[in-house]
């Protein structure tokens, strides 16, 4: 299971092409004299490409076309822990920043765009994660796949791009997601889907009718499990990497709110304090009394929330009318 490796089309173009691209803009960010965090650099080489690369040519592809449970772990990584790895990375904020400003407004368009924000609306995502992988195993989808090397291909791409769907808007490009999806309403989603994601493996796990059951009952070998034992086997380690990644998850969202907060509370403190460099200065204590008004205390201006521009301020001003 160590040792045993094969190449891969997919695999190998995904590593080289996502992995190029990402390593060209942190390259290019760091020329500019800009850091990009090495944290989101190990995230998305490691956990997201160093996944693919397991996925697609390790034991699991060589011992796929044999055994039904190398195939169904194969699967889940690639729909599930493949595209956290991605998202993590950040990728779409760093092509932002190291494209050319037209071609960054460019994407930045494409996503905003009504296809993109309608297919990575939290609850559609969901669907079509579950629906993605529910026809792969209960439609002759799956056995064809192991059939036809370019179909397989195929399936693998659909399991990366439909986990991004949901992942990616979730951690790394929040305009993709309604302006009432803030941070809470994020972490439910994410505890919905990972209660979600149990299913495949729950029904494929308990059901009755073999999957793909021609193709493994002529080729699984002397020494492996039976055809239902094999498909137990996957089903309950599709179930329990479903779970496993779902705390990870849903850790990562209260991370990205943590340090959300932080950036605001950062924002509005620069803000009054330069709000306060502008007071005037106070007047002196002998002018104030030629005036014979009361000399103002220093450092007096009016409180945050009468000027704030955001949700506070406005609720204050609405309260005084």
């Amino acid at each position: 299971m160590l040792g045993t490796w094969q190449a891969d089309p997919f695999g190998i173009a995904a590593v080289v092409v996502l992995g190029g691209l990402y390593a060209w803009g942190v390259v290019g960010l760091a020329r500019r004299g800009e850091r990009w965090p090495v944290a989101r650099t190990l995230a998305f080489a490691v956990l997201g490409l160093g996944t693919t690369a397991v996925a697609t040519m390790s034991a699991l592809a060589v011992y796929d076309r044999v055994l039904f449970w190398p195939a169904a772990v194969q699967n889940i990584l690639l729909d599930l822990i493949a595209p956290l790895g991605l998202a993590l990375g950040d990728p779409l904020a760093l092509a932002r920043r190291a494209l050319p400003a037209r071609a960054g407004e460019r994407l930045e368009r494409a996503l905003r765009g009504r296809l993109v924000r309608t297919l990575t609306f939290p609850l559609l995502s969901t669907v079509l994660v579950l629906a993605s992988e529910l026809s792969i195993y209960f439609t002759p989808y799956f056995e064809t796949a192991l059939r036809h090397g370019a179909v397989h291909q195929v399936m693998y791409l659909q399991l990366v791009l439909t986990g991004c769907l949901f992942v990616l808007p979730m951690l790394s490009h929040e305009e993709m997601l309604p302006s009432w999806c803030g941070y809470p309403v994020r972490a439910l989603f994410v505890f919905v889907d990972g209660l979600v994601d149990a299913v495949p493996g729950i029904v494929v796990m308990t059901s009755s009718t073999l999957i793909a059951g021609g193709w493994y009952r002529a080729h699984t070998p002397g020494w492996g499990p039976g055809a239902d034992r094999d498909q137990q086997i996957g089903g309950g380690l599709m179930l329990t990497i479903a779970e496993l990644v779902g705390l990870p998850f849903l850790i990562a969202v209260f991370v990205e709110w943590v340090r959300a907060e932080k950036g605001t509370t950062a924002a509005l403190d620069r803000r009054l304090d330069e709000e306060l460099a502008a007071a005037p200065a106070p007047r002196p204590a002998a002018a104030a009394d030629d005036a014979g008004a009361a000399a103002p205390e220093p450092g007096m201006m009016r409180p945050w929330w009468e000027t704030d521009q955001g949700a506070i301020g406005e609720r204050f001003r609405r309260g005084q009318g």
